[in-house]
């Protein structure tokens, strides 16, 4: 059901993650020129992340014709596993943003209580700048999983991919001009435009831009979910290093200055949590030779990875992390985790390198779908419902 206006006039808006979610979703990958060894590794570790997930959440895979029994095979059989054609699986930025309606703009008991936006998608730049030259399956993909669960859909043409934003729930949201501002996306709307959809769409009244990303996440121009996210109202993580040499180094500072003397929608200042990278990792000769050189991208040897901690998914009562086999780093980020969401369970997911290696990871192919009526959140983001089985 196609849904005139914005979301906003409707009274929905985007919930923050950390708030209770109904399922989560995940595409299953197969291209072989994205994923090393006709993606047998990455398969693994995607089953990997489903299995995590699905211990506090439902979790939907939706894997191609071709894959399909072989995705049901790897994975438990509390995955639901549903057939559904697509270019690749990154559904943080091909399916829909979901988004939810406040209790008391709704007249009518029937009516839904969740919706979703369609963003237009066109592989992270277009033609000349984007990852693979043909999208038409992605273009439906959001449309899809919407008509699955019968769910208002708010189409929008202007072109944004969900690992582009992040939003506390209470009004604000982070992005970096990096990649909203980036003429490969939406060259004839101006920064005061895009902010306007943003405000219309995700129910936001204040935009934090950083002006870039992760050092090296070149895929997608600088995505923030590789970069900074909330953790609560309030509260950022933020992608660090102490090694100034790295050019990583000068767009963290960047960012932390920004973070520190900004407030968000409810005139908070906002305290940062540095949360630091790990390696620096590189794509090995091997890995490269297992990429075939078709349609996407080329997978080059010697390439910096955008690794980032930050790139995790909040399940009911969980964080799923990326964990790069960096063993000072990855036990870092478990303990920094750990500490900022005190009423979650860290699941490490070994191997993450193998979503990296696609650009990308967990929270790339993840997508939350929020949960009506929303239980109780208190400030250390999980829902009271919640609080009782930690």
């Amino acid at each position: 059901m196609d849904m005139d206006g914005t979301p906003s006039l409707h009274g929905y808006y985007m919930p923050a993650e950390w708030e209770p979610h109904s399922q989560c979703w995940i595409g299953w990958p197969e291209r072989p020129d994205n994923w090393r060894n006709n993606a047998v590794p990455g398969q693994s570790v995607f089953a990997k992340v489903a299995s995590a997930i699905s211990k506090f959440e439902p979790v939907t895979v939706c894997a191609s014709a071709a894959q399909w029994e072989k995705a049901r095979s790897q994975l438990p059989e509390n995955v639901r596993v549903l057939e559904m054609s697509m270019n690749d699986s990154w559904f943080r930025d091909t399916g829909p943003t979901f988004v939810i309606g406040r209790s008391t703009s709704f007249s009518c008991p029937a009516e839904p209580k969740v919706a979703g936006i369609d963003w237009t998608f066109n592989s992270w730049g277009g033609i000349d700048d984007g990852c693979y030259p043909d999208w038409s399956l992605d273009l439906l993909v959001a449309r899809k999983i919407l008509e699955i669960e019968k769910l208002p859909r708010f189409p929008q043409s202007m072109i944004l991919e969900g690992g582009s934003i992040h939003v506390d729930g209470e009004g604000t949201c982070l992005t970096t001009e990096e990649c909203l501002l980036n003429k490969n996306r939406n060259p004839d709307l101006t920064r005061e435009q895009i902010e306007d959809q943003l405000k219309a769409y995700l129910g936001v009244r204040k935009i934090i831009w950083l002006p870039r990303g992760l050092y090296g996440d070149d895929d997608t121009n600088g995505h923030i979910d590789n970069m900074c996210c909330f953790v609560k109202p309030g509260v950022v993580l933020l992608s660090w290093t102490d090694d100034e040499m790295d050019p990583q180094y000068e767009r963290a500072v960047e960012a932390l200055s920004v973070l520190c003397n900004t407030t968000d929608a409810k005139g908070r200042k906002l305290e940062v949590i540095k949360l630091h990278v790990p390696g620096p990792l590189y794509m090995t000769e091997e890995e490269a030779a297992g990429v075939s050189q078709d349609d996407a991208k080329p997978r080059l040897a010697g390439t910096r990875l955008a690794a980032s901690y930050v790139n995790f998914y909040i399940a009911n009562g969980a964080i799923i992390a990326p964990q790069f086999g960096d063993q000072k780093w990855d036990n870092e980020a478990v303990f920094v985790l750990s500490k900022a969401f005190p009423y979650h369970e860290v699941v490490r997911i070994e191997g993450a390198r193998e979503i990296a290696l696609a650009g990308g990871n967990i929270h790339c192919i993840t997508q939350q779908q929020p949960r009506f009526p929303h239980s109780i959140v208190n400030h250390d983001g999980i829902g009271a419902d919640n609080i009782a089985k930690t």
